[in-house]
């Protein structure tokens, strides 16, 4: 009986018969289809993202909920170049007396300042290495190197503000002191380098500043020869992140880091996104720029330009999620004049959630919600700026564009 119980207890746990060898094939066929089908659903959500142009979170802490970054896969994850940095000493918003003189201010991360170049004086071209964060400016910079081989220190590595389009690999170059010789096969370059003597041996009809724009256009379009090597030289020349005078940029064209002195550097549009446009050239020694604001401005026509719009556009569009991100860039909070006592500011004081009826002032008493205090352009006192042509626009104007 004993026997017969370990026989039935054999079949019992005796191994099942495997499958048929057909059905562990489709198996392992359909494990690779699926394998296979997500790995292209995760690329069509990759190459789909054209709408994704900014990183969100799950919302698993409130700090992330609304927290909404802009997408730049392409800038350097590493640490600068330390011998184009120097310390930042926050003086959190006070003077040398001691007193706040810029309010919310103080605090943040530990800081370095990035020493970048507005000037582009070195000629020559530059390799782009890579593109970097700048904590201290809303746009991206990029990490130049010089070719010249004898190059050395802040002539062979320099930072410059990055044009949109920017990528490691790219190469820049600028163009402030002239057009090199030879650069375009029968192309006289001394007429685009402003030279006078040039002007007058071709038999200049017109007697223009040698070196202006309009002079250089009927030069150089009276032969079709000219005219060809013309539009090779801007094929080579209008480049984003080139650096020209604004007498050899055509009109229409997109700039940035205007400089305001021929030898000195870039003080305009240099913020994030923004860019400016070369809307006519004088017969005289001035060029038309219109500005972000929508301004129209005189410049010189021997100052120079950057070639192209300043990058990272979308980071007005930002969200940095809590207060404590806004502490950790260094900004302190901001009371509003209602919520203060009435010696702290002309909106305190009063019972409850008063208002009273008065204009909105800042805390210095000056008016605020559109009243102008000053009177730039054409239309100030004794006509205070003449370099500006158009004003920005403003109220119904603004909103119209």
């Amino acid at each position: 009986m004993l026997a017969a119980f370990r026989r039935a207890a054999g079949g019992l746990l005796r191994a099942p018969a495997p499958p048929p060898a057909s059905h562990v094939r489709s198996y392992a066929e359909s494990r690779t289809a699926l394998r296979k089908l997500a790995k292209k659903r995760e690329l069509d959500e990759v190459m789909s993202r054209t709408k994704a142009v900014f990183k969100t979170y799950k919302p698993v802490t409130p700090g992330i909920r609304h927290l909404r970054r802009p997408l730049n896969v392409h800038l350097w994850q590493g640490r600068p170049v330390l011998q184009l940095t120097v310390a930042k000493r926050k003086k959190g918003g006070r003077n040398a007396r001691g007193r706040i003189t810029v309010r919310h201010r103080g605090g943040g991360h530990r800081q370095r300042i990035r020493i970048v170049d507005f000037k582009r004086e070195e000629p020559g071209v530059h390799f782009v290495v890579r593109i970097e964060y700048d904590p201290g400016r809303s746009a991206h910079i990029a990490l130049l190197k010089n070719r010249d081989p004898n190059a050395q220190g802040t002539k062979k590595w320099s930072y410059i503000i990055a044009p949109e389009g920017l990528r490691a690999g790219d190469e820049v170059q600028s163009f402030r002191q002239g057009i090199p010789d030879g650069f375009v096969s029968g192309l006289d370059v001394s007429k685009l380098n402003g030279k006078a003597g040039a002007l007058e041996a071709d038999g200049a009809v017109d007697e223009v500043v040698a070196g202006s724009a309009e002079a250089i256009q009927r030069e150089l379009e009276q032969s079709s020869s000219q005219s060809l090597a013309l539009g090779l030289l801007r094929t080579l020349t209008l480049k984003p992140g080139n650096v020209l005078p604004l007498r050899l940029i055509p009109i229409g064209t997109v700039v940035h880091n205007i400089a305001l002195v021929a030898s000195g550097p870039g003080v305009l549009v240099r913020s994030a996104g923004s860019a400016g446009q070369v809307v006519g050239h004088e017969e005289s020694k001035y060029t038309h720029v219109q500005l972000q604001s929508g301004e129209v401005r005189k410049i010189l026509q021997d100052c120079c330009a950057t070639i192209g719009r300043v990058s990272n556009p979308l980071w007005k569009n930002r969200n940095l999620g809590k207060a404590g991100r806004a502490r950790w860039l260094g900004r302190r909070p901001s009371v509003r004049g209602v919520a203060m006592n009435a010696n702290d500011h002309p909106h305190g004081g009063g019972r409850g959630k008063s208002k009273s009826n008065k204009h909105p002032v800042s805390i210095w008493g000056w008016g605020a919600r559109g009243t102008r205090t000053r009177k730039p352009g054409p239309k100030g006192p004794k006509n205070s700026n003449k370099m500006v042509v158009r004003e920005r626009p403003r109220g119904k104007a603004k909103r119209s564009n």
